[in-house]
């Protein structure tokens, strides 16, 4: 295979990226803007020893699988992977790759996964979206997404899968910034203000959030700002996040708060949570509710349970598991969560739960080893729940939980591949894979959640 050349080739599969797997002559190709199924001529860009990469050039047929993008700027904003695919083939695609991720990086067999928990309406579902502000070649003031692998912002004021209330804030927004001469944000030179702005809102008690992201210490006429913000019906909290780091980091660490409690409330089932700038919350709330009440079903919890939530954020699943456990441990590395989980259970009167600050990693086998110290006896848990970052869960944590040998472990997963990878450790040591449940958070992108549940052999 050579750069250059246009190959005629049909779709087997696709990357976890959402790319198109195709082979020309047992030469593997990866196509962006391809679907399972379709028949493609493509021009290879770039050649390596055993696959390559080519640009889309025409569609010969259709796959069955294949629908018209709603969004007009799909294909360069690169958010969603997978708009060109009808839903219940999105749905296919994430439950095979949870199964493929668990046979051949997890080596595990037989392993039933069941069918993704789609959603009635795969739309409008963000409650919390990020727009890059930037400058146009005209001169123009333009906010929007990056497109896919680049910080080149594709202008657009409505995302289809965010609340169509985001292109009034930010029309307002950048009106503001030209009518006080407020230059965005570059990159490139580091000069500019106004770098991102973030907007959150409560789906199910329409209070909206909006922080300005600044390369600075102070907006210029904030005042103003608020004033026009605050007829939007809902405005509840509008502040400024500093962040003057030449990263690609989007907030920094300090806040000042200009209108508002400085957070929203919104509900998850019969749950209600403060969510501040800085707080991790789901994004999907309708999914969110799927995914948390999936994990409490495999809880199996009667009352009479002590639980650990580890990587516990503001205390989401922590306090959907304490109305039906006798005690529920959280920790979480970050200390502005922990406050809030704090917060929330209090704002839901919820008081068998206890917090820590702290690398999951650290606070448990620290914790186990002084209760061993101090007692003679082992810390236990009938249930540990963990739901840790894209990168899975540390040894040495795995290894305290193992030792802890809780009856049930409940696997909360972004990433498949890295639960594969821990799921194999714990099923070496005695625990065997009962459930798995995949949830789609983020209908048109690639990425799927998974409840796992593991129960001692």
């Amino acid at each position: 295979m050579e750069k250059n050349t246009k190959v005629q080739v049909t779709i087997e599969d696709m990357t976890e990226q959402g790319e198109g797997i195709g082979k020309v002559d047992g030469y593997t190709l990866f196509i962006k803007d391809t679907v399972i199924g379709d028949r493609v001529e493509a021009k290879v860009i770039k050649v390596k020893k055993n696959y390559g990469y080519a640009r889309l050039t025409a569609i010969l047929e259709e796959s069955p699988d294949r629908v018209t993008p709603l969004c007009p700027v799909a294909g360069p904003c690169g958010g969603c992977q997978l708009q060109a695919m009808n839903y219940e083939s999105q749905l296919l695609f994430k439950q095979r790759k949870v199964k493929n991720h668990l046979e051949r990086l997890g080596g595990l067999r037989n392993i039933s996964v069941e069918p993704v928990l789609g959603m009635e309406y795969p739309w409008e579902y963000r409650n919390k979206s990020q727009f890059p502000v930037g400058m146009n070649k005209e001169g123009k003031i333009v906010s929007g997404f990056y497109a896919g692998r680049t910080h080149s912002i594709i202008e657009t004021e409505h995302c289809l899968l965010g609340s169509p209330v985001n292109e009034q804030i930010l029309a307002l927004v950048k009106s503001h910034m030209a009518g006080f001469h407020i230059a965005p944000y570059d990159e490139i030179s580091g000069k500019g203000l106004v770098r991102h702005v973030l907007i959150r809102m409560g789906k199910k008690t329409g209070q909206i959030m909006v922080c300005i992201v600044i390369n600075g210490k102070k907006l210029p006429q904030a005042p103003l700002l608020v004033k026009a913000l605050c007829e939007v019906e809902g405005m509840t909290s509008i502040s400024v996040n500093i962040n003057t780091e030449r990263s690609n980091v989007i907030l920094g660490k300090e806040l000042i708060n200009l209108y508002g409690p400085g957070y929203i409330v919104d509900q998850i089932g019969d749950i209600s949570y403060q969510i501040s700038p800085l707080s991790f919350y789901q994004v999907n709330p309708e999914q969110t509710e799927k995914l948390y009440g999936t994990a409490l079903e495999f809880a199996g919890l009667t009352g009479q349970e002590t639980v650990w939530d580890l990587y516990c954020g503001i205390g989401t699943i922590s306090l959907f598991l304490a109305k039906k456990a006798k005690k529920v441990y959280g920790v979480e590395i970050i200390p502005a969560a922990i406050e809030n989980a704090r917060a929330n259970a209090r704002l839901n009167g919820i008081d068998n739960t206890e917090f820590f600050v702290g690398k999951a990693e650290e606070v448990l086998p620290d914790y186990y080893r002084r209760v061993q110290q101090e007692t003679g006896e082992k810390l236990y848990a009938d249930v540990i729940v963990v739901d840790p970052p894209r990168k899975g869960c540390d040894e040495t944590l795995l290894a305290t939980m193992i030792q802890m040998q809780p009856s049930r472990i409940v696997y909360v997963s972004c990433n498949s591949a890295t639960l594969a990878r821990d799921l194999r450790i714990l099923c070496d040591e005695g625990y065997e894979v009962k459930r798995v449940q995949p949830v789609d958070m983020f209908p048109m992108g690639v990425h799927v959640e998974t409840v796992v549940l593991l129960s001692h052999k």
